[in-house]
């Protein structure tokens, strides 16, 4: 939120959050979390996400562990049929699991490799979880959703120079997917009171995604998960009642945020 409108108040408002271990999931998490919010971690079942789990948990925040395999159509069902039972409801979803070139080129950025030598399998992965994970977690909560006849839904993207940038196959073509799929969403939804916004960094940012070979002083030039928060705590609140189909970069917010203001207020 703008600096000028005191903290956001999120308690009462039930979130999950896929790929919330780290990165921006994990930064987006701590927002929600920090704001009040209910979040319900997703992410594969094992140490690491109990572990995030707890810490978050000992320091009084509101999160709970939602083991589940994006990839997996039974799994995510499940892992959603679940926390839909157990809150009653949920009020937003995040999509934003996912992997990125290292999987398939540990050194993209400093070597990048023509989409020729990317192998079927490396690439098949990444639009299983970029792309058609962010399809499964949708369409699992969707339902509920209509029934509901509310609910919010937010997709992480990238830049659109990422996705066409050399060397940047299958990354670049599974976010692209991934933001046909919100537009389709957005139009899919609004019927039933269903927002859809997309959500991105603006710009290379310090997650595990980045190659180990970056060197130091181009790694302190990198946007932080942090610059995610604010935005995803906004889509969260009560004043974004009815946004739907934006694509808001977070860099950009506080400007993002001072225009929308400015048109509530002339419509007002």
């Amino acid at each position: 939120m703008s600096r000028d409108s005191g903290p956001v108040d999120l308690r009462g408002v039930r979130v999950v959050v896929t790929g919330a271990t780290s990165g921006l999931g994990a930064a987006m998490a701590d927002a929600l979390l920090e704001a009040g919010a209910t979040v319900a971690m997703a992410a594969r079942p094992g140490p690491r996400l109990d572990e995030a789990v707890r810490r978050r948990s000992a320091a009084g925040l509101s999160a709970q562990a939602m083991p589940l395999d994006v990839r997996v159509a039974a799994s995510v069902e499940e892992a959603a049929r679940s926390i839909l039972d157990q809150w009653g409801g949920v009020d937003l979803v995040v999509n934003n699991a996912g992997i990125g070139m290292r999987t398939v080129n540990p050194r993209f950025f400093d070597d990048p490799r023509p989409f020729f030598e990317v192998s079927p399998e490396g690439f098949a992965d990444v639009i299983a979880t970029n792309l058609t994970g962010y399809f499964l977690v949708a369409r699992a909560f969707a339902t509920a959703f209509v029934e509901q006849r509310q609910g919010r839904f937010v997709n992480i993207s990238m830049n659109h120079e990422t996705m066409r940038r050399r060397g940047f196959v299958p990354y670049g073509p599974s976010r692209a997917g991934a933001e046909a799929l919100s537009l389709i969403m957005t139009a899919d939804l609004e019927p039933y009171g269903i927002t859809v916004n997309m959500l991105l960094p603006g710009g290379a940012t310090d997650t595990g995604m980045i190659p180990d070979t970056m060197e130091d002083a181009t790694r302190r030039s990198l946007l932080r998960p942090q610059v995610m928060g604010p935005p995803v705590v906004f889509l969260a609140s009560s004043e974004a009642t009815g946004v739907t189909g934006e694509r808001i970069v977070a860099k950009d917010f506080d400007a993002w945020l001072a225009a929308f203001r400015s048109r509530a207020r002339a419509d007002g």
